[in-house]
Order: C-alpha cells, then structure tokens, then sequence
C-alpha cells in the first residue's frame, strides 16, 4: 500500500514518518506509520491536575475516565462540561466540575507530571496510592466467551495494526461480544478512554467485563473496580498486588488470556460452563468521531 496517498484514511493519533529498515539482509529507505504521543494537561476549573502522555483521540472520554477511576469526581454529574484547546506545547482538556469536585482536588494537593501511561506518577503520599477497595457483585463467567473477546479483539485495533505501538481496552459482553474499544500509547489511558467512553454512552452493566492487550497491574485492577466492572481479562500476566486487590474488591481476575487459554487468579469457581454461550462472529462496534 502506498502511505502517502492513505494519510487521509488515517485514524486520529497516528501519522507516517521516514524510516530506515533492514529486513532479510536487504536494507531500504520507506514511509511507515507512527502512533502520535503529546502531553495531555488535564484542567479541573482552572486548576492543572494532571499532565500524562498521551493518544491524541478520544479525549473527552479519556478526562471524564481519569477524573472518575481516579477518585477526583465520584459520579458522572460532577462533570459540567469539557472543553479540548490545542496549545504549542500539546492539548489542554478542560474540565468543567462541581464544587464538591474541586475541593477534593485541592485536597489531594497532587501534581502529575507522568510518562506514558503511567498510572501513579506524581502521587505525594503513599496513603494516596490504595483507596478503599469497592465491594463488587460475584460474576460468573463463561471461559469461551473471554477467549472470543480475546481473538476478536486483535482486529478491532487499528492504531495497533498500523504502528505496533499501541494498547487497547474492550468492553465485552457476556458472550464475549465486544461493543466498545479505545485505543492510547499508554495502557491506563487506554482503560480510562473505554470507561469514559462507556460512561457517556451509558453503556455499561452489571454482565459486561473488560478485555485489555497489557498485564494487569494494580492501577488496571483498581480502575476496573471503581468502574463497577467485576471481570477483568488481562493477555498477560497480573501483579501481586492486583491479586490481592481482586480479591479484596471481590473480582474475578483473568491472566494469560491468549490463545484460547488462561489463568484465574482469582475467584476460579466463576469460570463456568453453564453461562451463556460466546457468539459466533464478530463485527467491528461502533466507533463515535475521534477527538
């Protein structure tokens, strides 16, 4: 395919650029596709929270994600407004948030300056890195269905089949169908999209459980619960403390979802066979306008 004449077929957060490639003993000179990474300030009522790298796409859906995983809005109605400014120096999300809101933030006194995806960079107190854990309902889950959502996923990821250097975060039906997907450079961000992104389409329920191309750390395990969501499958592996978060907040947690295999880190009583069977196909969700 020629990559000049496609850069108008691009999707947002991904650009070509010239690279030098040696394959096969043979060396050449080619145009190929790169995923975009740019600060991303987020502003909560004139006040900088946080500054992460980023996917430039989605980002609405990203701040409203952050802001509520984090603990910084505990709903959805703190939120007033968004408004996206592009500055020299990247991307400036403001939020328009409660009052409520805004002390808890001044409350925490935190400043992110944070790396690709990073989920804690910045924290000024470790009493600050593991909130009270949320309680979820037991789900039940049929093995099948993670394993379709797990091989569908792998072709619902365009930045990823461009550039290679992206992450994605699905939320899945009960059999395995996916209904939505956002992409980031960063993993966390990605998560943070697919809630927000949820969020505002009010597609979430009590049966959906979340797919990720990353291994579960803590923060993804910590996210995942203030979601709501109580099954999270990771295609790699899990952290000691995102087992033990799992547990606490009474998640089942998947590991090694690839290939049709997995690992239950916890809760493995709930992988039955008597849930609901997984689909047969798949098709792509639907995907709003990017940022």
């Amino acid at each position: 395919m020629n990559l000049s004449h496609s850069a108008h077929f691009l999707p947002a957060g991904v650009r070509t650029g010239e690279v030098f490639a040696r394959r096969n003993g043979q060396s050449a000179t080619a145009l190929d596709w790169l995923a975009e990474e740019v600060p991303v300030a987020l502003v909560f009522n004139g006040i900088s929270h946080a500054v992460m790298m980023a996917t430039p796409a989605d980002l609405e859906d990203f701040a409203l994600g952050f802001a509520l995983t984090e603990g910084l809005l505990l709903s959805q109605a703190e939120l007033h407004g968004t408004e996206i400014t592009e500055t020299q120096e990247g991307i400036e999300v403001h939020l328009e948030v409660s009052s409520a809101c805004e002390w808890r933030l001044k409350e925490r006194r935190r400043t992110l300056a944070g790396r690709t995806g990073c989920g804690l960079c910045g924290t000024d107190s470790l009493s600050m890195v593991r909130q009270p854990p949320r309680s979820l309902p037991a789900a039940s889950i049929h093995p099948e269905a993670i394993s379709c959502a797990m091989s569908a996923l792998r072709e619902l990821q365009p930045r990823q089949q461009l550039t290679g250097a992206t992450h994605a975060a699905a939320l899945c039906g009960p059999n395995g169908a996916i209904e939505l997907v956002r992409e980031d450079v960063g993993r966390h961000n990605a998560l943070d999209k697919l809630i927000g992104a949820a969020l505002r389409q009010g597609a979430f329920s009590k049966d959906h459980f979340i797919a990720i191309t990353s291994r579960a750390s803590f923060e993804m395990v910590q996210k995942t619960a203030r979601a709501g969501v109580p099954v999270l499958a990771a295609v790699s592996a899990p952290t000691g403390m995102a087992v033990d978060l799992a547990v606490e907040s009474n998640m089942l947690l998947i590991g090694f979802a690839r290939q049709g295999g997995m690992v239950a880190y916890s809760f493995p009583e709930r992988l039955v066979t008597k849930a609901t069977p997984p689909v047969q196909r798949q098709t792509a969700p639907s995907q709003p306008k990017s940022d």
